[in-house]
């Protein structure tokens, strides 16, 4: 079976890195209403508040969204389900810090909280069926590595993270190579370590990639039906049982139900990423 590396942890020097970034994006010249109507001197309590169900993700990002001398006192684990006027964490510290880092803080963990919220819907429908769901590469750029994260805390799983991680042959690379044959050839040519992966949507296709020896297929907007013959022609062949299999291309929660009874591995969908609402959280003085 294919298996691709689970972000569920997050390097700090990474987060921090990329927080970095968004606090020069939102502070180039400092935060002007703060310095205007905070004295540098003063000191708050506030807590990060939920306003509505969701799933928790952000115990690897909040505590570097804010300065050193910043106390973050998280109750809320990442996976855990809240609602309405739960208590996510107390930030306690100066409060023009405080209030120049807040929204950076909150624009990432309704975005992380709004996908893992989708993707514990998908991963509660599919767990019955022993299907995994996978996200995909259709993430908002810069925010990959974080959005992924954040697909894990939802109980679904990460596919490739990136072009460099993993070989998944697509149709427009069989027509750059020429054939199925070709296209295997060359990949094993160039990296043989690395597990190939071919996006098929006809059977022939599958009947090339079996004798080619790929690891997986990927069976691009099949109904049901087809992809149930699909699965019939791999797992009939010699080592198709070991075959990792997905299915992707349209898969919402709307239709998701038919494929869930295909015998596929694993269904990716790209709506974990690109079509998700934030969750709504605030950040209010308390003391």
């Amino acid at each position: 079976m294919i298996e691709y590396k689970q972000f569920k942890k997050l390097d700090a020097d990474y987060v921090l890195g990329q927080v970095k970034l968004f606090l020069d994006e939102d502070i180039p010249a400092g935060d002007k209403t703060t310095l205007g109507t905070v004295l540098p001197s003063q000191t708050v309590r506030a807590e990060i508040q939920a306003v509505e169900h969701l799933v928790f993700s952000g115990s690897e990002v909040i505590p570097h969204c804010f300065d050193d001398d910043t106390g973050v006192n998280l109750r809320a684990k990442d996976g855990d389900e809240l609602v309405e006027g739960d208590i996510i964490g107390e930030i306690t510290g100066n409060a023009a810090s405080i209030l120049s880092r807040e929204r950076v803080m909150l624009n990432l963990i309704q975005r992380l909280c709004g996908i893992a919220t989708q993707a514990k819907v998908y991963a509660e429908l599919a767990k019955p069926y022993g299907v995994k769901i996978l996200d995909t590469r259709k993430t908002t750029p810069g925010l990959r590595l974080l959005e992924k994260y954040a697909v894990t805390c939802g109980g679904a799983y990460n596919h490739r993270l990136n072009l460099s991680e993993g070989i998944l042959i697509k149709d427009n690379h069989l027509k750059a190579a020429g054939s199925v044959e070709a296209a295997v050839e060359n990949i094993r040519k160039k990296d043989p370590t690395l597990p190939i992966e071919l996006e098929v949507d006809t059977h022939s296709q599958i009947k090339a990639g079996l004798s080619a020896g790929v690891d997986g297929f990927l069976l691009d907007n099949m109904h049901p039906e087809k992809i149930r013959e699909s699965l019939d022609i791999i797992r009939c062949f010699a080592g198709g049982d070991s075959i990792f299999v997905e299915a992707s291309g349209g898969i919402t929660l709307e239709n998701i139900h038919g494929y869930l009874h295909t015998g596929v591995n694993a269904i990716s969908v790209g709506a974990l990423t690109h079509q998700i609402k934030s969750r709504d959280i605030r950040l209010e003085f308390v003391g």
